[in-house]
């Protein structure tokens, strides 16, 4: 599991300016970053999928939000589709990291597709909440991003009782049926700070607003958010490693700004990175989403040492050791 204690901030601060010395450029190296169990797994599932059952195989959107995964995997033999009807009948489909709905269940069966589900099990656990308060007959206030994957699957849920709530602005236009009966539920990539600013929202409105059973926001989420929120104050600029679509990446840069960052940006490979953005620059926070294998964050280590900033400090907020079994089509066998 993750701790929620901090371990080892590990900032060597000035005590005259509060920041690095004089001259000295150094990047604060966040710690958690990266692969998160869920997207581990997912990764490997394909990766498994194409080892046992050999290319091409079938991938329903992508299977985890990052470029550089896509593309490789892509390489393989994996072949991304958006829909069950563009895989060939009785073709192996993998479900991505984010989710699927009860619909996109049954159109695979109706195309006699053979499926591994590659579903992150702690989205499936926002989707088992999802069916339970349906059973109850709650209304459901869905706190997420229109459009992403992981909100279309848990709706699809329960269409019937999940309205989407997209930010602390949508509270407004929210109606239901008995407020008696409201519980919200959350996209598990999204920004502790604005989630919580929107459930507060909600409550205000509906006084009777229930909490989740467990938190839905992920861990790995909420520990990059912390990582970041503890080194941003120190820096001039926080480089995040990450794809335009990757929810959790792009809050990384909002989080960064809103922690006292003075500048943030995102980029998926070190060649993105500007050199304009390190004039004037001392200190550099580094960091990656959730779905960034580590070899993208070594690239800007290395282009930030190439301008100077060879200096890198580890900035240790939580440990993480949480592991998910493969899906059982592609465990080994007990001897």
């Amino acid at each position: 599991m993750s701790s929620a204690v901090p371990l080892n901030v590990g900032i060597t601060r000035s005590a005259a300016t509060g920041t690095a010395g004089a001259g000295v450029k150094r990047v604060l190296l966040a710690e958690p970053r990266g692969y998160c169990a869920g997207v581990d797994r997912a990764v490997e599932t394909v990766e498994k999928a194409l080892e046992k059952h050999g290319a091409p195989i079938y991938v329903r959107k992508e299977i985890v939000h990052n470029r550089h995964v896509v593309e490789t995997l892509t390489d393989q033999g994996v072949i991304f589709v958006d829909e069950t009807d563009e895989v060939p009948e009785g073709s192996l489909l993998v479900y991505s990291a984010h989710g699927v709905s009860p619909a996109v269940h049954v159109s695979a069966a109706e195309r006699n597709l053979r499926t591994i589900d590659a579903t992150c099990p702690l989205v499936t656990k926002v989707h088992q909440e999802a069916k339970r308060f349906a059973r109850d007959d709650y209304d459901i206030l869905l706190i997420g991003h229109e459009g992403h994957e992981e909100v279309e699957g848990t709706a699809g849920e329960a269409p019937d009782h999940v309205q989407l709530v997209d930010g602390p602005a949508s509270v407004d236009n929210v109606t239901v049926r008995d407020e008696n009966k409201v519980i919200w539920l959350s996209q598990t990539t999204l920004s502790v700070d604005e989630t919580m600013e929107t459930v507060a929202r909600l409550r205000e409105k509906f006084p009777l607003l229930q909490d989740p059973p467990s938190d839905d926001i992920c861990y790995a989420t909420q520990n990059r958010q912390v990582a970041v929120k503890a080194m941003a104050p120190e820096c001039d600029l926080v480089i995040v490693v990450g794809s335009r679509n990757s929810s959790n990446s792009v809050r990384l840069v909002e989080v960064a700004l809103n922690a006292g960052a003075r500048a943030s940006h995102l980029v998926d490979y070190a060649r993105e990175v500007d050199p304009a953005w390190l004039d004037g620059v001392q200190t550099v926070g580094l960091t990656s989403g959730a779905s960034v294998p580590e070899v993208l964050v070594r690239g800007v280590i290395d282009l930030l040492a190439e301008h100077g900033f060879a200096d890198v400090q580890s900035v240790t907020t939580a440990n993480e050791t949480l592991v998910f079994a493969l899906p059982r089509e592609l465990r080994a066998a007990r001897t």
